[in-house]
């Protein structure tokens, strides 16, 4: 999980495993690895238990109960909802591809937020189809939604245009060499690129380990602490963004537990 994703997981289904499956799909034999770098607390990419529950598994269920409650504490959709808003140039973003989407849950709450309301959203995920409700809650605030069902990299190679691609407690999941190939494909197909992390840093760390206490259940107890080792901090997805020079990047503490990166393509 990562404290908050509502069904999603790495490479677009309710969760991306990590290790040789992803790199096997991501990874291209030309990318670079960035220079390494130490931090306080070292990043450690490891399996969560909602990742091989199936889906309709009880603990599964509640667990993405859990989640879409820790995403409204957290404030996730308002910190993507604002992001969109601050960076949409001269006109609203009116087309929006979402990159683990799950069940669509959280994209359906961000284009509530968004003024005006109206334009096309695509969410990619490994597994689906997205849930009804979430569907009628996009086309009742004027936006068309379609669904791919795909590995988050096959569908990047392919994709149409869209102005924004955005994911949330999604990019954890990957490991440097993944984040790489991933990254690079997605800044070849949107002009503004959002995305909401774990925020990697000892006090997230101490209070994931109090998720209990909002009424979390043992799955979203285990992968909370596990996500928030995955996370990031300082300009670790900056250095990893291609050709620097034709973006505008944005990283930085959204609040105690979420970590923003966002990227600008210059005009």
């Amino acid at each position: 999980m990562a404290i908050g994703s509502p069904a999603g997981s790495p490479s677009a289904g309710p969760r991306l495993r990590t290790g040789a499956r992803i790199t096997a799909r991501c990874l291209g034999s030309n990318d670079r690895m960035p220079i390494s770098r130490s931090t306080s607390l070292a990043r450690v990419v490891a399996p969560e238990v909602l990742d091989d529950l199936p889906a309709e598994d009880a603990r599964a269920l509640r667990s993405r109960r859990d989640l879409r409650r820790l995403n409204r504490v957290m404030g996730n959709p308002q910190i993507l909802a604002t992001a969109l808003t601050d960076n949409a140039a001269a006109s609203p973003v009116s087309s929006i591809a979402e990159l683990g989407a799950g069940d669509g849950w959280f994209l359906s709450r961000v284009v509530g937020l968004l003024t005006p309301a109206s334009g096309r959203v695509t969410l990619v995920d490994r597994q689906g189809p997205p849930a009804p409700e979430s569907i009628r809650a996009l086309e009742n605030r004027g936006w068309t939604a379609a669904h791919a069902r795909a590995d988050v990299c096959d569908w990047l190679q392919t994709a149409d245009w869209h102005e924004a691609i955005v994911c949330n407690l999604f990019l954890h999941h990957f490991e440097d060499p993944d984040l790489l190939r991933l990254l690079k494909l997605a800044a070849a197909k949107c002009r503004l690129f959002i995305a909401v992390e774990p925020r990697r840093s000892r006090p997230a760390l101490f209070f994931s380990r109090f998720v209990w206490l909002l009424g979390c259940g043992a799955v979203t107890q285990h992968d909370a602490v596990v996500s928030v080792r995955a996370g990031f901090c300082g300009h670790e997805l900056r250095a990893l963004w291609p050709e620097p020079a034709n973006w505008e990047l944005e990283e930085r503490e959204a609040n105690l537990a979420n970590h923003l990166f966002l990227a600008r393509r210059r005009v």
